[in-house]
C-alpha cells in the first residue's frame, strides 16, 4: 500500500514542497529505506520514527517500508521530515483510508513521540499557501510564527499520537489564531532611546540624515565617545517595518534558528553587530550548506561594524557587492543561492591604534607609520560606498552631568524621518527604489539637479578634494535627502555644503 503526505524542504530563504511517499510490502525482516537525496539527519530519522511510533501506541506492521522524498534531485536536510514520514508509515501499515492531500506537515520527533520545533516554518507556510494547501501541521512552538501568514489554517501539534488522531477525525484541534495588527502594534517597541545620549548634536543630525535616506555612515572618534551607543539607537528612528518587510526579514532569521517563543516574529528592525574576528562566510554567508550571513540577518535593518580597521581587509572587501546590489549570491557545485541583503551599514573606528590621535587632552602613542598602516586597512572603494563620514569628539563633563541637556526622543526624530521617507516613496512610486541612497545614475541626473550656486560649490569641492565619480553621486544623494528633511522640492546650496561636509573627514584621515 502506498501512502503520501506533503512536507517542505528549505532552499536558501525559501521552501520547496516535498512529497513524502511510503510503500509498505511484506518481508521477513523489518526495514526502513529512505531515498530521495536525504542527508544524514534525514536517514537517521528512521530510528527516531520507529521509536516514536511505538511510544505513541500506533501500529506498524513488519516488512520493508520504502520512503521516497520527491523531487529526488532536491537535497533534503534536517529533521523536519520526521512527523510526515511517521504518519505516512503508520497509514501505509493499515487499511483505514487516509486523506491528507490538503495538508502540509513538518516536525521533528523525539523518541517518545513528542514533536519538537524546526527551522524555517515561515518559509514553509508561504510555500504551502502557494501550493494551495489549506492546513499546515507544525510543532506547537512554531505555531505563532506560521500563523502570521493568512489564508492557511495552522494546527499546533504536541505529539505524534495527537496528529494521527486528528487526521483520522478522532480528536479536534482548533487552528491557531493570531491577531496580526494587535501583534505588530504590541511588539513595535525598543528598549533604548535617543534622549539617553547627551551631547553629540551634530552626530545625531548625521544619523537622522542617514536614516532618512537609507545612507551608510562612518563614525570616527576616540574610545568612550558614544559611537556604539549612538549606533544601537539608529533603528529607533527608522520607519516601522511594513508587514511585507517583516515577513521577509523573519524568514531569514527563521532558517538560521534565531527565533524563539518570545521572539517568534520580527516587528522591529534588526541590529547586527558581528565581532571583528568574523570570517568571510560568517559575514557574507556560505558554508557547505550555504546559509545567510550577517549582512542578510541585517536585512531591512542595521549592520554595525565596530572597530572597522580591526576587521580583515579581505572580509571588508566582500561587503562591496551587497552594498551595491542589496543581495548576496553564493555559488557552489550544486547550484547558486541568492540571499537578500538590503541593510544600512554603520561603522565606527578610532583615528589611530591607540585611539587618541588629535585629542587635545590625551597624547597619542602611535608612530606615523602605525597610524598610516591602521587606516590603510580600509580601502578607498569601500569608503566611497559610505555616504556620510562624521567625527565623534569627547563629550564635555558639563554636558554629561547636566540634567538640562537632554536631546530629542527617538519618536520625535522618527516623525521627521518618516516624512522624508514618504516624499521619497512618492518620488520613486514607479521604481523599485524606496530611498535616495538606492538611486541609480539616471535617477540622480533626473532628481538631483543643482542651481548655479550649488553646482559651483560642488565643482570646487571636487577639484580641491579630489573626490571620485562615485563620491560625486553620493554627495548629490545626501543633498537630496537633506532637501527632503527640510521639505524643499529642490536641492538648496546649504544642502550641498552640508553634504560635502559629510565627505571631507575621509580625505582628512586617509589622504
Amino acid at each position: 500500500m502506498i501512502t503520501r503526505l506533503f512536507s517542505a524542504a528549505l532552499r536558501g530563504v525559501d521552501a520547496q514542497e516535498v512529497e513524502v511517499e511510503v510503500n509498505a510490502r511484506g518481508a521477513d525482516k523489518p526495514m526502513v529505506v529512505i531515498v530521495g537525496l536525504p542527508d544524514a539527519a534525514v536517514r537517521e530519522s528512521s530510528q527516531r520514527v520507529i521509536s516514536a511510533i511505538g511510544a505513541s501506541a500506533l501500529e506498524l506492521n513488519d516488512g520493508v517500508k520504502t520512503v521516497n522524498l520527491a523531487p529526488a534531485d532536491l537535497k533534503k536536510e534536517g529533521p523536519s521530515f520526521d512527523l510526515p514520514i511517521a504518519l505516512a508509515m503508520v497509514a501505509a501499515s493499515g487499511t483505514k483510508p487516509f486523506h491528507a492531500d490538503d495538508c502540509c506537515v513538518v516536525g521533528e520527533l523525539g523518541l517518545d513521540g513528542a514533536v519538537r520545533p524546526v527551522k524555517g516554518v515561515l518559509s514553509i507556510a508561504l510555500e504551502a499557501k502557494r501550493r494551495g494547501r489549506t492546513r499546515l501541521f507544525v510543532p506547537e512552538v512554531n505555531a505563532p510564527e506560521a500563523a502570521v501568514i493568512e489564508g492557511i489554517d495552522v494546527f499546533p501539534i504536541q505529539n505524534l499520537r495527537q496528529a494521527w488522531d486528528f487526521l483520522n477525525g478522532d480528536v479536534l484541534i482548533p487552528p491557531y489564531r493570531l491577531d496580526r495588527r494587535a501583534f505588530f502594534n504590541s511588539h513595535r517597541s525598543y528598549e533604548v532611546d535617543f534622549d539617553e545620549v547627551k551631547g553629540q548634536h551634530h552626530v545625531k543630525r548625521a544619523l537622522e540624515v542617514a536614516a532618512a535616506g537609507g545612507h551608510n555612515l562612518l563614525m570616527v572618534g576616540p574610545p568612550g565617545t558614544g559611537k556604539s551607543m549612538l549606533a544601537k539607537r539608529i533603528a529607533t528612528i527608522m520607519p516601522d517595518m511594513t508587514e511585507e518587510d517583516a515577513i521577509e526579514t523573519t524568514k531569514i532569521h527563521s532558517i538560521t534558528g534565531l527565533l524563539d517563543t518570545k521572539n517568534s516574529f520580527l516587528t522591529t528592525r534588526p541590529f547586527r553587530s558581528p565581532h571583528h574576528t568574523i570570517s568571510d562566510a560568517g559575514l557574507l554567508g556560505g558554508g557547505s550548506n550555504p546559509g545567510p550571513g550577517e549582512v542578510s540577518l541585517a536585512h531591512h535593518g542595521v549592520l554595525f561594524l565596530d572597530e572597522l580597521p580591526e576587521f580583515r581587509r579581505q572580509t571588508l572587501e566582500v561587503l562591496r557587492q551587497p552594498l551595491e546590489d542589496y543581495q548576496v549570491t553564493i555559488s557552489r557545485a550544486a547550484g547558486s543561492l541568492t540571499f537578500p541583503a538590503k541593510f544600512m551599514l554603520v561603522a565606527a573606528m578610532n583615528p589611530c591604534p591607540c585611539g587618541y590621535y588629535g585629542d587635545l587632552k590625551r597624547e597619542c602613542r602611535c608612530s606615523p607609520r602605525q597610524i598610516e598602516n591602521y587606516r590603510q586597512r580600509i580601502s578607498g572603494p569601500l569608503l566611497d560606498r559610505i555616504d556620510l563620514h562624521v567625527e565623534v569628539p569627547i563629550v564635555d563633563f558639563r554636558e554629561l552631568s547636566s540634567n538640562c541637556n537632554i536631546g530629542e526622543k527617538s519618536e520625535i526624530i522618527r516623525k521627521r524621518v518618516v516624512a522624508a521617507r514618504k516624499i521619497q516613496l512618492d518620488r520613486f512610486k514607479k521604481s523599485p527604489n524606496t530611498t535616495n541612497s538606492s538611486m541609480g545614475s539616471r535617477q540622480v541626473r533626473q532628481h538631483c539637479q543643482l542651481n548655479p550656486e550649488g553646482s559651483g560649490y560642488l565643482e570646487r569641492a571636487m577639484e580641491e578634494m579630489n573626490f571620485s565619480a562615485r563620491a560625486h553621486d553620493r554627495i548629490l544623494k545626501v543633498a537630496k535627502t537633506l532637501a527632503d528633511l527640510g521639505g524643499s522640492p529642490e536641492i538648496r546650496p546649504n544642502d550641498v555644503l552640508e553634504a560635502i561636509q559629510y565627505r571631507t573627514l575621509d580625505r582628512k584621515l586617509f589622504s
